[in-house]
């Protein structure tokens, strides 16, 4: 409880807001974006603290070398290995906890990139639990989540939803964030 106490005035003293209160959901995969900045995982760890949810994050196996694995170990981040394997892993993860909510970005990196990571997706269906959308906004001052997708459809479905929940999201660097591209064309002229 004093965690979750200390982890709100500090979002409040950084000038943040939190967007709504954390669904009722034990388990899920949390995407965030957009993800430009370092930044970022603060105010998302801040974020999950106050909601009080068991999370672990999936960080770039790069940045385990030492001495950074120091500081990505004691944050709650394991290493992300890019194999069918490393999938395996998060769905046993799964199964051996009652409450788990793995959280990384489908961009995968800092730079701007046009095509999103869809490793999360394969994670979500295999281990048959919701992706929640997260999302930090800067322009808004608030951290949060958009949307549950309970019924993970088709990966080309699921993107396309995912990234037309970002549409209106500004990050830390603007310039930096792009939804993937491959996807945008289904919404871009759609005004709902």
């Amino acid at each position: 409880m004093i965690r979750k106490r200390i982890a709100l005035i500090c979002l409040r003293i950084l000038g943040w807001d939190i967007d709504q209160t954390f669904p009722e959901v034990k388990k899920s995969i949390i995407i965030f974006a957009p993800h430009t900045s370092y930044f970022d995982g603060l105010f998302g760890k801040l974020y999950l603290i106050n909601a009080g949810v068991k999370h672990v994050f999936l960080s770039k196996k790069e940045f385990f070398r030492f001495p950074y694995n120091f500081f990505f170990n004691a944050y709650g981040s394991i290493p992300v290995y890019k194999d069918i394997a490393f999938i395996d892993k998060v769905v046993k993860m799964f199964d051996s906890n009652d409450k788990l909510h793995i959280i990384l970005s489908p961009e995968g990196q800092l730079a701007p990139t046009s095509r999103w990571k869809k490793g999360f997706y394969y994670m979500a269906v295999k281990a048959n639990v919701p992706i929640i959308v997260g999302f930090i906004d800067y322009e808004k001052r608030r951290v949060g989540f958009k949307q549950v997708i309970w019924n993970v459809g088709t990966c080309e479905e699921t993107m396309i939803e995912i990234s037309r929940q970002y549409r209106n999201v500004t990050a830390k660097y603007p310039e930096r964030f792009l939804i993937d591209s491959r996807y945008r064309k289904h919404f871009d002229n759609n005004t709902d």
